[in-house]
């Protein structure tokens, strides 16, 4: 499964991903967990052990390890918002469940592509290959299309962020 759900966890809405990579749970483990792993693929790296209840700083906010079962789960808050990264045995490889609680649920379509487009630079870090945070939202657009038309939002935010983005490239 590549493309993300919505869900509802504690009254609030959630976006979910899966994949299974061909990868150890302990080796994406590592790429979920240690800074210099992370700054490869995920969009907020920050310098964290990681350990429950340790606050980071990031782009901004304030985050806070709320729990850490290694190599299974990790999960914080940041922003006032859940994320967490599950990872079991599966085959020969790993399955990784991404999840992100979000506050406002105008927003899940932008929000969605933007993992999809992070998440898709894991697979390459994984096997020692490097994809650009550039080449991995080439087709955000397209994605966050797909995204608004499946969770029934309006995309004119998602449409107004890329607007921008495009005149701030120019």
């Amino acid at each position: 499964m590549t493309d993300g759900t919505m869900e509802t966890i504690d009254g609030r809405p959630a976006l979910r991903f899966e994949r299974t990579l061909a990868h150890s749970v302990e080796r994406v483990w590592r790429a979920v967990s240690v800074p210099a792993e992370l700054e490869r693929w995920f969009p907020a790296a920050t310098n964290w052990t990681p350990a429950t209840g340790e606050t980071f700083e990031a782009a901004g906010a304030t985050g806070e390890v709320t729990e850490v079962d290694p190599p299974h789960r990790l999960a914080w808050t940041y922003a006032g918002e859940l994320y967490s990264f599950d990872l079991t045995a599966h085959g020969d490889g790993c399955r990784l469940i991404f999840t992100h609680v979000i506050n406002d649920r105008g927003l899940a379509a932008q929000t969605a592509a933007g993992w999809e487009s992070y998440l898709s630079r894991l697979e390459p870090h994984l096997a020692g290959e490097y994809l650009s945070e550039e080449q991995a939202h080439e087709s955000w657009e397209e994605i966050h299309e797909r995204y608004a038309e499946r969770f029934g939002v309006d995309p004119t935010p998602g449409r107004r962020f890329a607007a921008d983005l495009r005149s701030d490239r120019s």
